[in-house]
C-alpha cells in the first residue's frame, strides 16, 4: 500500500466441500439415473450399480454398462462392498465395456455431464442438499422430455481419427 493509491484486496476462495454425481444414461430411451454423493469410492460405485440393477432394471438378465477406466469401475468394487455371493451375482448381471484409455470423451455419460454442467451447474453451489435438489430436478425434466443421445461417432470414425496412434487397424 502506498499513500494516495486505492486499497487493493485479494479474493480469497472459500471451498465449501466437494461431492460427486454418479450417472447412468440409456441413450436411446432418454432415461437417466443419478445419485449425488459425498465421495467417489468403490463402495459408492458398488451401491450405485446395485441400486441401478435392483430398482431400475430388476428383470434384466444382462445390463450392458459402457464406462471409462476409472479405478472404481470394475467388479472388484462389488467384492469390497458386498458379501462374496452377492457380489458375484451382481457382477454376473453386467457386461462391462470400457472406453479406450485417454478417450473417456467417447463415453456418452460425458455428454450428459457436459449438459448437466451447462444447464444446471453453471455456478458455484455451496450446499450439497441444494445441489442434489437441482440435479434431481434437472434429471427428472430430461427424463420426462426423453432427451436421447444421437451418437454418431462410429467404429470407422474412431479408426480414422486414431489411425496416427494405432496404424492401419481396418481388420
Amino acid at each position: 500500500m502506498r499513500s494516495g493509491r486505492v486499497k487493493q484486496e485479494d479474493y480469497q476462495y472459500e471451498r465449501n466441500g466437494t461431492c460427486v454425481v454418479l450417472l447412468a444414461v440409456e441413450p436411446l430411451s432418454g432415461k437417466r439415473v443419478v445419485e449425488v454423493r459425498k465421495r467417489r469410492t468403490k463402495k459408492d460405485y458398488a451401491e450405485f450399480i446395485k441400486a441401478l440393477a435392483e430398482k431400475h432394471y430388476p428383470n434384466a438378465e444382462e445390463i450392458i454398462l459402457i464406462q471409462d477406466n476409472l479405478n472404481t469401475h470394475n467388479p472388484s468394487s462389488f467384492h469390497e462392498r458386498f458379501p462374496a455371493g452377492e457380489a458375484f451375482e451382481l457382477a454376473k448381471r453386467f457386461r462391462m465395456v470400457y472406453t479406450p484409455k485417454k478417450a473417456s470423451w467417447l463415453n456418452m455419460a460425458e455428454i450428459e455431464f457436459s449438459a448437466l454442467s451447462k444447464q444446471c451447474l453453471d455456478r458455484r453451489i455451496a450446499e450439497m442438499d441444494v445441489l442434489s435438489r437441482e440435479v434431481y430436478t434437472w434429471v427428472e425434466k430430461r427424463n420426462q422430455e426423453k432427451v436421447t443421445l444421437d451418437w454418431q461417432f462410429t467404429k470407422n470414425n474412431a479408426r480414422d481419427k486414431f489411425e496416427r496412434f494405432y496404424g492401419n487397424i481396418r481388420n
